[in-house]
């Protein structure tokens, strides 16, 4: 897939002819794996439990779902792997004041994920909530987090009807 961006906003082009294209002045073009775009696509709204299934995910890709870990030499607690910044945005988009070593306590750390993603998550597909977990705010939009969007599609138990991304599928550079 290939995306499209210029003044009027983006288009998406095929190459299997599927009639005439009308093309913006262009001053991006982005190549996409088709993975990922069948993941990005945005939801008209997330259910209820394929987000639970993404927060186990995450657990899982971070931790194997161990809450007393500790990585990134000891700057991220927990089965979310989570940092001090990302708790204190996600401690206080809930209006609580728990310390970051609550970051080790499963369900206040479920909690703080579920905040921060439904917060800088809102309108966004799954693989892009996994994206902004990994990356902050904006990591759906950072090309650093899209082997973590490949975890998170061949963890598997995510989007049913997507497939995971083969060995051929290239990420952006």
């Amino acid at each position: 897939m290939v995306l499209l961006f210029g003044e009027g906003g983006s288009e998406t082009a095929t190459s299997w002819g599927d009639g005439p294209m009308k093309l913006p002045a262009l001053s991006l073009i982005v190549l996409m794996p088709a993975w990922l775009a069948a993941a990005s696509a945005p939801p008209a709204a997330v259910e209820p439990n394929d987000f639970e299934r993404l927060l186990d995910a995450i657990a899982r890709i971070e931790s194997q779902g161990d809450p007393n870990a500790v990585g990134d030499g000891g700057r991220a607690l927990g089965a979310y792997q989570i940092h001090r910044t990302y708790w204190q945005d996600g401690t206080e988009l809930l209006g609580v004041d728990w310390p970051y070593r609550d970051a080790t306590d499963s369900k206040k750390a479920r909690r703080v994920v579920k905040a921060y993603l439904l917060h800088y998550g809102k309108g966004k597909s799954l693989i892009e909530m996994a994206r902004i977990h990994n990356g902050g705010p904006h990591g759906g939009r950072k090309k650093a987090t899209l082997p973590y969007a490949r975890k998170i599609l061949v963890d598997g138990s995510l989007l049913t009807g997507l497939h995971a991304p083969s060995s051929s599928d290239s990420l952006i550079d």
